[in-house]
């Protein structure tokens, strides 16, 4: 037990640690978790430290010593190997052993008389040998304190040994930690597995994937589309609401407040006789089917990701059923979602601040349950920014108690703060900003951000530069360069990204009107027949794209994302690598979709372990296209209408024995 009284040593500015330890940080298993913290006391003494860590299934701490690096900076680490929670700790003591020697280093190098301080070295390791747990390591401990008091043995070996490795290495096992500083917080965080930080995602409505036209698909037909998914390299297939759609106010094409008897409905309108969130929708199928569907998607290293919305349509059996979950107006009619001037008459959003929230809380989680005994580990969760905090709080962290292995990724295009609660709350993963930042400097500002400040240890960005409701001006006016533009940032400046297909491979970038963000004629309100076997499409460079993602470990994390200055505004260059610099990748990328633009790089040649006396060879993954580059700035030319960006893979100079170069 600790002697509170006694203690000298603060412990402070302990990192990772998010508010105040409020929140637990996130990696993924296998990660190396870096703490950092700044440790002190009074005097001279010389101080040790540990960090402490276990998995919250086991009740016994492991422990790690820390290393002091320069103005009382103080760093350990250890590796999370487990899916779940894990707690970490760190504790600090005056360390006298280490004391002792300090002083008699000097006094040796002073060539001053040690006599008395070999017989209190001595005296220490008495003390340590009472506090070991191994019989062997004692006696060894005791043996060389008989040698400090031996006065048989000249000052200069007895010194020797006082200040040798083993000495210092076993006495550092079984610290003096009684007046030691146990820093007052168990920090938390939460493993997930490898997907969580790196995937690349696929979104597609099922009812339009038949063959015929006209007609609605069903799971079946989704089947047949996982090859040509496959072969583009997704490995996440995202699927909207599955449920059965109502029919009260069903809204028509391009989104009308009146539909037509053979409209399909918004899947976001969740709820009819056939059921509500625990169903699927008739026409695409069964249970069972959904089922195989799983089945064959994974034979296909494909994970489906399925929509969690929780709202209703009028028709949903919640209004019947549970009526107090809703909010009734003075006219007896249930509220309807609203965002003037915009009204959605098909949807009812469920009153989170019933007086029954218990209940209603309780078949929320229910309903993620069912489709995770389903076989459904990913959700892609609707609109979470217009939920309680505390609901999802409770929701994901009891959901994942059970299932650590289950991803959420939250969409709220919101504002920053509540996008980082959310993120802070539980959610996996989170949609960003990136569809708006178009600039050299807003891409740069906004990604230092996401990876290089502590929004980094809780926030993973999950990047798509379209979805079915964001179709960007950039992609509207740049057209298919746009599109290739877009994907190759999303691809590279964030390990998981996403793309709603085909659209976005089938270069679809018509707005609904002038000013809008809305697709004409929107899937959302449509059933689509995809022509995805269309000349002119982009999966062959989508293809492209992910294998790379696949072949380069430094694209499949974000932290080391660095950014490198450009003479010119419409060319942003950046690079990964990873941490032993085996892999690294730089990217420019051609900003304007329109023209042919060029610029000096200037690489940080040091922080990317080339030599500036060496030549290095840039290898174009895109184009295949191979240079040698000397020094820090290197001449880039881009023309957009052909590929609008350079993925190189950095290949270092090798020297042989033979006499000639190649690189690696």
């Amino acid at each position: 037990m600790l002697d509170e009284g006694s203690r000298r040593v603060v412990i402070d500015r302990v990192r990772p640690e998010v508010d105040r330890g409020r929140f637990p940080t996130k990696r993924t298993v296998g990660d190396r978790v870096t703490v950092e913290a700044d440790i002190f006391a009074d005097g001279h003494d010389a101080l040790s430290a540990a960090l402490l860590y276990r998995h919250e299934g086991s009740e016994k701490w492991s422990q790690v010593p820390m290393q002091a690096l320069p103005n009382d900076l103080w760093r350990g680490y250890f590796y999370v190997s487990e899916l779940g929670r894990y707690r970490y700790t760190i504790i600090a003591w005056v360390d006298r052993f280490k004391s002792w020697q300090q002083d008699l280093a000097k006094r040796v190098e002073a060539d001053q008389d040690i006599s008395v301080d070999l017989l209190i070295g001595a005296q220490l390791l008495e003390e340590a040998a009472a506090r070991t747990a191994s019989r062997r390591d004692a006696q060894r401990i005791l043996e060389w304190c008989r040698t400090l008091r031996s006065a048989e043995v000249p000052q200069e070996p007895r010194a020797e040994l006082a200040l040798s490795e083993k000495v210092s290495s076993l006495v550092e096992k079984y610290p003096e930690t009684r007046f030691a500083t146990l820093y007052p917080k168990e920090l938390l965080i939460v493993v997930d597995r490898e997907k969580a930080r790196f995937s690349a995602w696929y979104e597609m409505f099922p009812r339009s994937c038949a063959s015929r036209t006209g007609a609605h698909g069903t799971f079946s037909d989704c089947e047949k589309r996982l090859p040509y998914i496959a072969d583009m390299g997704f490995d996440v297939l995202y699927l909207p609401p599955v449920h059965p759609v109502g029919h009260t106010h069903r809204k028509g094409r391009n989104n009308v407040p009146v539909g037509q008897p053979d409209d399909p409905g918004s899947p976001w309108a969740i709820g009819s006789s056939e059921g509500g969130h625990k169903a699927v929708e008739p026409a695409l199928g069964t249970l069972e089917d959904f089922r195989r569907l799983l089945a064959k998607a994974s034979e296909y290293g494909i994970e489906v990701a399925l929509d969690m919305a929780f709202q209703c349509s009028p028709d949903h059996p919640y209004v019947e059923t549970h009526p107090e979950w809703f909010r009734w107006r003075p006219d007896g009619t249930v509220q309807y979602a609203e965002n003037p001037p915009k009204k959605y008459q098909d949807i009812l959003p469920l009153d989170f601040n019933t007086d029954k929230w218990q209940e209603l809380w309780e078949e929320m989680r229910s309903i993620v349950l069912f489709w995770i005994d389903q076989g459904v580990r990913i959700f892609r969760v609707d609109n979470p920014h217009t939920k309680p905090f505390d609901f999802w709080e409770w929701l994901i962290a009891g959901i994942k108690e059970s299932h650590p292995e289950v991803i959420f990724l939250a969409e709220a295009f919101t504002r920053p703060k509540i996008m980082y609660r959310l993120a802070k709350l539980g959610f996996t993963q989170s949609y960003t900003y990136f569809a708006w930042r178009n600039t050299k400097w807003e891409l740069a500002d906004y990604f230092t951000e996401l990876t290089q400040t502590e929004v980094k240890e809780y926030f993973r960005p999950s990047l798509w530069p379209n979805t079915p409701d964001i179709l960007t001006e950039y992609l509207q006016l740049g057209g298919r360069t746009a599109l290739m533009t877009r994907l190759i940032l999303a691809a590279t400046l964030g390990a998981s990204y996403g793309i709603y297909g085909p659209a976005f491979e089938l270069c679809e970038n018509t707005p609904r009107e002038q000013g809008s963000e809305e697709y004409l004629n929107s899937e959302k309100y449509e059933i689509k027949n995809w022509d995805i076997d269309r000349p002119d499409s982009l999966k062959e460079i989508i293809s492209r794209v992910n294998r790379i993602r696949r072949e380069n470990v430094a694209l499949q994390s974000d932290w080391s994302l660095h950014f490198h200055p450009v003479d010119n505004d419409r060319l942003i260059c950046y690079s990964k690598q990873t941490q032993d610099l085996s892999n690294l990748v730089i990217v420019v990328v051609n900003l304007d979709p329109h023209y042919i633009q060029s610029g000096w790089v200037e690489l940080h040649l040091d922080d990317l372990g080339l030599d500036d006396s060496e030549p290095y060879q840039v290898h174009d993954l895109l184009s295949d296209g191979r240079y040698i580059w000397n020094g820090p700035r290197n001449y880039v030319e881009l023309n957009p209408h052909v590929v609008p960006a350079h993925i190189f893979r950095v290949r270092h100079r090798v020297h042989t024995e033979r006499n000639f170069d190649y690189y690696s």
